[in-house]
């Protein structure tokens, strides 16, 4: 993951803190030290072109230390069980939509490139959502065919221990309403089956690349 380029660097935060050292800070949490510094210098008119200029540095620190904070507590809000439209009021904003979409453009964790857009990243989302739709969407008006092809998978015998692992988890997943928990625990299966099942991993290889072009697709529009 590279660093953006508008991050504070560790040289540039030693430097700064070094130039306030005369200014004394009561907390020993780092956050809380930068934040008395830089009220300390915003309310001191006598303070030195090298202060304010120490103090900026400081101050960007902050806004990237509190901007992983947001995320952070939408992210705990939402595993709470919070819904967006309980905290849309709590972002400053008007809808659920727009509370996702904060989230979104805030969020970091798991990005690999931090130089893509908050805009891009929301793009991205959708357009995975939207593939994932497509995907249930065709999974269902194809249930009978994979419920069939997962049958005949939970039944096979003779198999190696992580054969078997997997092909426990496609008999699982035929307990479930929605056809398109197959697809994970079938593509897995497939691995194992090559060897002995050639015809029955076709099959499912097959479903497996007909998933990934419907995603592919909503990728495309």
């Amino acid at each position: 993951m590279r660093q953006r380029r508008d991050d504070i660097t560790m040289d540039e935060a030693t430097a700064a803190r070094e130039t306030l050292s005369a200014r004394a800070t009561s907390s020993p949490d780092p956050v809380a030290q930068a934040l008395e510094l830089v009220r300390s210098v915003t309310g001191d008119g006598s303070a030195t072109p090298e202060e304010v200029l120490a103090a900026l540095t400081l101050l960007r620190g902050l806004r990237e230390e509190l901007a992983t904070w947001e995320p952070r507590l939408i992210g705990a809000a939402r595993e709470g069980g919070a819904s967006w439209v309980r905290l849309a009021p709590a972002l400053g904003v008007a809808s659920r939509q727009a509370a996702e979409r904060r989230y979104l453009r805030l969020r970091t964790e798991g990005v690999e490139n931090l130089e893509d857009t908050g805009e891009a990243r929301v793009r991205a989302e959708r357009d995975r959502r939207a593939g994932e739709r497509a995907v249930t969407a065709w999974a269902n008006e194809n249930a009978g065919r994979l419920r069939g092809l997962s049958g005949r998978v939970a039944g096979l015998s003779g198999l190696s221990e992580a054969a078997r692992a997997s092909v426990d988890d496609v008999r699982d997943a035929l307990g479930s309403d929605d056809s398109s928990a197959l697809l994970g625990p079938l593509a897995a299966a497939s691995a194992h089956l090559h060897g002995a099942h050639p015809g029955l991993a076709g099959e499912i290889d097959e479903i497996t690349e007909r998933t990934s072009e419907l995603r592919d697709a909503q990728r495309a529009r």
